[in-house]
């Protein structure tokens, strides 16, 4: 499948003149911005698109009105007018009231398609949140509404922005590593959840019903809103959804891979077999490309393998090895006479004062400010391009489905055979059958057909 990618010179030309469209696009109308999924993480993509252009943020959804009206309040602190955005419980009322320009997705997993899609057949360009689906299907139905509503659909998969790691993807395209045979993708951040929260009912202040949506119901306990969701695999993807989709989508990038043609994942809950959670706390998965394989794992326990890198990425090559990560990157030559190379990431904090105080972002590390501002850039320069920006949906959708596929395979116990033109198991009607999962009524699964 032909890689839509920019290299680094691309990437600085584009922007220059992505900066020279803004300019002129500041004079005109304030481009219209809705959030859906007003959460932590949410707003900091919001606040970041804020400082790069005077965007008006004309509303905000959220089920939980609690948290949503003092997103609200900060919302009005960050844009010009000093207006307060509109709230909704349900986004397609918003849709239908607002007719944003543009609508950023950040909700749990479970609820990125639809708002997505629907948010495009309005006529709005999206910024979606990774991973982009929680099963295959889904994301082939956003790819495909992309193209057929000739939308901008950039995914969060931000790290394709990051300075450091352009400078690195050049050198690695330039031969530093020369031939290329194997890379490795890991997280050792997680801690596995301990114990068993009895089920509760909902907080009155958050519609649990609009909450689940066309996820499973299941009982609301304390670790499901907010935040720590991501403990179940009916609204997220476990790890590999969360954490490896960054990794791998960064490895893709860099060696310009399109998909496997063999995904293999094993592991489990090996930790605390009692625990309320239903992710694995322990998984491995091959991605077998044409000349390489690239390996992930994750373990949410012990130590990780390289020290300093507990989320990263590692590309082998004849002439050295290769470790990257969201804060720097280092090239280690087999040649001891060849001097290694660490890159540290960029930050601005003297630039962007508000980045040092504001405790809406205080969770997020000094390296993440920058890179969520370029990623903002882009898609901002896409949108006035009318062209794909660098994480694009369909890349986006081929490491998310890259790994979901790691846990269907995990699932059925055995290997996967992809097929990219059917979008489909090479002869393997029980792996076909969890591309997509049933949807809860009233809701319907779209599919690229229905879109």
């Amino acid at each position: 499948m032909a890689q839509q990618i920019l290299n680094r010179r691309t990437f600085v030309g584009t922007a220059a003149a992505g900066l020279t469209l803004m300019g002129a696009r500041a004079a005109d109308k304030p481009r219209r911005v809705a959030l859906v999924g007003s959460g932590w993480y949410g707003k900091n993509d919001l606040f970041r698109l804020v400082q790069v252009e005077d965007v008006e943020i004309v509303a905000l959804c959220d089920p939980d009105s609690q948290s949503l009206a003092a997103d609200a309040k900060t919302a009005a602190k960050r844009h010009k007018s000093g207006k307060a955005p509109t709230t909704y419980g349900d986004y397609r009322e918003l849709l239908k009231q607002e007719q944003p320009d543009i609508v950023e997705v950040a909700t749990p997993d479970h609820w990125h398609c639809l708002p997505a899609i629907e948010a495009m057949q309005a006529g709005a360009d999206v910024y979606v949140q990774k991973p982009i689906s929680v099963d295959v299907v889904e994301g082939q139905s956003m790819v495909a509404a992309a193209r057929k509503y000739g939308r901008v659909v950039q995914v969060g998969t931000q790290r394709r922005s990051a300075p450091h790691l352009i400078e690195a993807r050049d050198r690695i395209q330039s031969g530093m590593l020369g031939k290329i045979s194997h890379a490795e993708v890991c997280c050792y951040v997680y801690r596995s959840p301990r114990g068993n929260p009895p089920d509760i009912d909902p907080p009155a202040h958050l519609d649990y019903e609009m909450w689940t949506g066309p996820a499973p119901m299941r009982p609301f306990c304390q670790w499901t809103h907010p935040r720590r969701w991501r403990y179940f695999m009916e609204y997220g993807n476990g790890v590999i959804g969360d954490m490896c989709i960054h990794m791998l989508d960064l490895v893709r990038w860099t060696l310009d891979l399109g998909w496997p043609s063999v995904v293999h994942s094993t592991g489990g809950i090996f930790v605390d077999k009692g625990s309320k959670a239903n992710t694995p706390d322990t998984q491995t998965a091959t991605f077998s490309f044409p000349d390489l394989n690239v390996v992930w794992t994750h373990r949410n326990w012990g130590n990780p393998v390289y020290p300093g890198y507990p989320w990263a990425y590692f590309i082998y090559g004849e002439k050295g090895l290769f470790k990257g990560s969201t804060t720097k990157w280092e090239f280690i030559p087999v040649d001891k006479s060849e001097k290694p190379i660490l890159r540290q990431a960029p930050t601005e904090m003297d630039k962007y004062e508000i980045d040092n105080v504001d405790t809406v972002d205080s969770r997020l590390g000094a390296h993440e400010f920058p890179v969520l501002r370029a990623h903002m850039k882009d898609f901002l320069n896409a949108i006035d391009n009318r062209s794909k920006p660098v994480a694009d949906i369909e890349q986006g959708h081929i490491s998310t489905a890259c790994c979901l596929l790691g846990n269907v395979s995990l699932d059925i116990a055995r290997s996967i055979r992809w097929d990219p033109k059917s979008h489909s198991a090479v002869g393997d009607d029980e792996a076909n059958a969890k591309l997509a999962r049933p949807y809860r009524k009233p809701w319907v699964h779209p599919t690229p057909e229905t879109v």
